[in-house]
């Protein structure tokens, strides 16, 4: 059944962010899961085809550099983690090239740190790099450069969530949609029976906070409480986000057509300026 709100949402979704976790790239024993990239390219191409433009927001570098290395533990201090990285990157986008060649399209990686969005010149010059490669068809894929990057390897805020949140800002795209490895957020523990993905969510309160309950993973960072936070970034400046599973295939196609698939945050707050999104949720405050 289609969700009329869902499908307005849809229907003005001309530039969609997808955000990829870890847990959905990788299978059990840790190794890319080829199929389920194959899966997600297939559909992203579908979408293009359509006349949407398209940015991937993917994790996983950690998480391939691991399973190349035959590491068993996520490495805890900076310089193994960044070396681990440096080993995973390109495989991983090896992974997303290899599946979107096979629809005749290409794949661009996109490093990005804090920094390049925290400066003005830098964070516009990202923009404008991201809108022409959609020009040419070809699909951006984003991750942090852990290689370089500080805070965001060994903080706990500094995750893809919220880079994807950011580059939905710094695209004013309309949708966020953050595939992870569960349906939705619940409205109790995930892991108890009786618990139901919420459908829709107007306002990310206490109440809302309070469901964010710990998730564990060896592999990667971001939790429940990213993902809140990434969708109060983009529904506080206008936009939309669906937090639902991309380890169900046509999970992207089905967001896309107003299917009710996972949970739907609604925007909270009107469209704002690009200069004061910038200002209001990217620029990291400085003591002086």
């Amino acid at each position: 059944m289609v969700d009329l709100l869902r499908q307005e949402i849809a229907t003005i979704a001309d530039v969609v962010v997808v955000k990829v976790g870890t847990r959905v790239l990788t299978g059990e024993d840790g190794l890319l899961n080829h199929r389920r990239i194959a899966s997600l390219a297939e559909q992203i191409h579908l979408q293009m085809a359509q006349g949407r433009k398209v940015v991937v927001v993917s994790s996983g570098a950690v998480g391939a550099g691991m399973a190349h290395l035959r590491l068993k533990q996520r490495p805890q201090d900076l310089a193994h983690l960044q070396a681990v990285a440096a080993v995973g990157q390109p495989l991983l986008v090896a992974a997303y090239d290899k599946a979107f060649l096979s629809h005749g399209r290409s794949a661009a990686q996109v490093l990005l740190t804090a920094e390049d969005l925290d400066d003005r010149v830098r964070y516009l010059n990202v923009r404008n790099t991201l809108l022409t490669l959609m020009e040419y068809g070809v699909v951006p894929i984003i991750n942090e450069n852990d290689t370089v990057a500080v805070d965001e390897l060994v903080g706990t805020f500094g995750d893809n969530d919220r880079l994807a949140a950011l580059v939905t800002q710094l695209l004013r795209a309309p949708l966020l949609i953050l595939l992870s490895d569960v349906d939705g957020l619940y409205d109790g523990d995930p892991e108890q029976s009786d618990s139901q993905v919420i459908t829709t969510v107007t306002e990310i309160d206490k109440s809302i906070k309070k469901l964010a309950f710990p998730q564990v993973s060896l592999l990667s960072r971001g939790g429940m409480d990213s993902k809140l936070e990434a969708a109060r970034i983009v529904t506080a400046a206008g936009e939309s986000v669906v937090l639902a599973s991309g380890l169900i295939a046509e999970n992207i196609n089905e967001i896309l057509s107003g299917e009710p698939v996972g949970t739907l945050f609604v925007p909270s707050g009107q469209s704002v300026s690009l200069r004061k999104r910038w200002i209001g949720y990217t620029v990291q405050p400085r003591g002086w």
